[in-house]
């Protein structure tokens, strides 16, 4: 099944240790995505095929877009903002994580303007968390008790939020959000972990309240409504999805990145993308 109203074409094809946060910048008609082991955020201007990197020192494991064209950036223990255009960056905030916590995950700027970032913790009781950090640097933890903290993702009122577990229980939640304070209440899975449809990873919605999951188990976006019914399919050529998102001016092209395949042929590596009737939603900018 598909919800794609074309095909679906490579945009790049190159091999990512863990290639996540997809994330469309419209100031610069920019792709923007990260390569958490790699430590590094790429840029690609998608109509001259121009590309830009930055190496920040350590794993970068999410990011999302900042006011006056900054970065918010999760590296593996702490929160900074970094300038792409000078290269400074500044601590923001250190996540006081549990001696067995890996590292940070999944992260996304809120309707509150607010990063919003998880982490990861596989032992068999596992604490990884969901935090809020704000523009003052202050961090918040919101719930905890996750493998993997994923699948970060809000409707077009700000007022629905998805969260996943993407290893471990293997779940999709649906939380309600309040976009003024950044507070959320009233859990209620959305999913179970289904293996036929694969696992939850990246998440995004589009402007019907759709939410768009990334299943790297079964190399395909899976459509989710609000009522956990997945109602169609986007198979990819690409091995293990990680994360979608919407973007190009119309916001109608959905791009999607992947991690590391490990197939010894090539071509199952890279970003893709593939044009949708429904628009997504844009990014919100931390700070706003």
């Amino acid at each position: 099944m598909t919800a794609a109203t074309g095909p679906v074409d490579f945009v790049i094809r190159e091999r990512f240790g863990v290639g996540e946060s997809a994330t469309w910048n419209a100031a610069t008609a920019e792709l923007f995505w990260c390569d958490i082991p790699a430590g590094k955020i790429h840029a690609l201007h998608i109509e001259s095929g121009a590309r830009r990197e930055w190496s920040l020192g350590d794993e970068v494991a999410s990011f999302g877009l900042a006011t006056g064209g900054g970065v918010v950036v999760a590296l593996s223990k702490s929160v900074i903002l970094f300038d792409p255009e000078t290269g400074t960056r500044e601590v923001l905030a250190s996540i006081d994580l549990p001696p067995q916590v890996s590292r940070l995950n999944d992260g996304k700027v809120g309707p509150d303007g607010a990063f919003y970032v998880g982490s990861m913790d596989r032992s068999p009781q596992p604490k990884g968390a969901l935090y809020r950090v704000d523009a003052a640097g202050r961090v918040t933890l919101l719930t905890e008790g996750f493998s993997t903290s994923n699948g970060l993702a809000w409707t077009k009122d700000g007022k629905t939020m998805c969260h996943s577990d993407s290893q471990g229980e293997m779940f999709i939640d649906r939380w309600d959000f309040d976009p003024s304070s950044g507070a959320i209440s009233n859990k209620r899975r959305l999913r179970e972990h289904d293996l036929a449809n694969g696992r939850a990873d990246g998440g995004a919605f589009d402007i019907t309240d759709i939410y768009w999951s990334a299943a790297p188990s079964c190399s395909r976006i899976n459509r989710i409504d609000l009522d956990g019914n997945l109602l169609d399919w986007v198979d990819l050529p690409i091995a293990k999805p990680t994360m979608p998102c919407f973007g190009g001016p119309d916001l109608r092209t959905v791009f999607v990145t992947s991690l590391d395949s490990g197939l010894a042929a090539p071509g199952h590596d890279g970003i893709v993308s593939f044009r949708v009737a429904t628009p997504g939603l844009p990014p919100y900018i931390f700070g706003s």
